[in-house]
């Protein structure tokens, strides 16, 4: 898919992550809040094995801005989310009204691209068949710094998956 799309600004492996909740630019002090209040919903939910595999884009492959991995939809992912969606909420921020859809960030399209780079994307993607599991055992709250080189994350709390 790089040889296919080499304006799209691929993510390195160490970075790959799903996002259950982002929150953006936040005071330092919002991470201790933030942790008292998860932890303990956070440890009431089990721990996960997720499949991973298939490949798209947002808003499609034909205008990717987002190129994504799957991650099948799992009642015990979307009840977390839900979870972790109203503490945040309940502590002021926004609640995000779109559905939950996991996935994995692949790669991001900064400028559109042009429609034979889309369809050699789209082609490759076609001819990529990877399945696998991930094992969920913490929900980590990240803080990020976006750099020239990508952005570089640090785990500010590992809260443990309990059940």
């Amino acid at each position: 898919m790089r040889d296919a799309a080499a304006r799209v600004s691929w993510v390195a492996e160490p970075r790959l992550h799903l996002t259950v909740k982002f929150l953006g630019e936040q005071p330092e002090r919002e991470a201790d809040r933030l942790r008292e209040t998860l932890h303990p919903v956070v440890a009431r939910h089990p721990a996960l094995s997720l499949a991973i595999g298939g490949l798209g884009a947002f808003p499609n492959l034909q205008s990717p801005r987002v190129v994504w991995m799957g991650v099948e939809r799992d009642p015990r992912l979307e009840l977390l989310h839900h979870d972790v969606e109203s503490i945040c909420g309940a502590l002021g921020h926004d609640v995000d009204g779109r559905a939950f859809r996991p996935h994995i960030t692949l790669g991001r399209v900064r400028d559109r691209l042009a429609a034979p780079m889309a369809r050699a994307l789209a082609g490759a993607a076609r001819g990529v068949h990877y399945a696998g599991q991930v094992e969920m055992t913490t929900l980590d709250l990240m803080e990020s710094q976006l750099m020239t080189s990508g952005p570089r994350y640090r785990v500010v709390a590992a809260l443990p998956l309990g059940g």
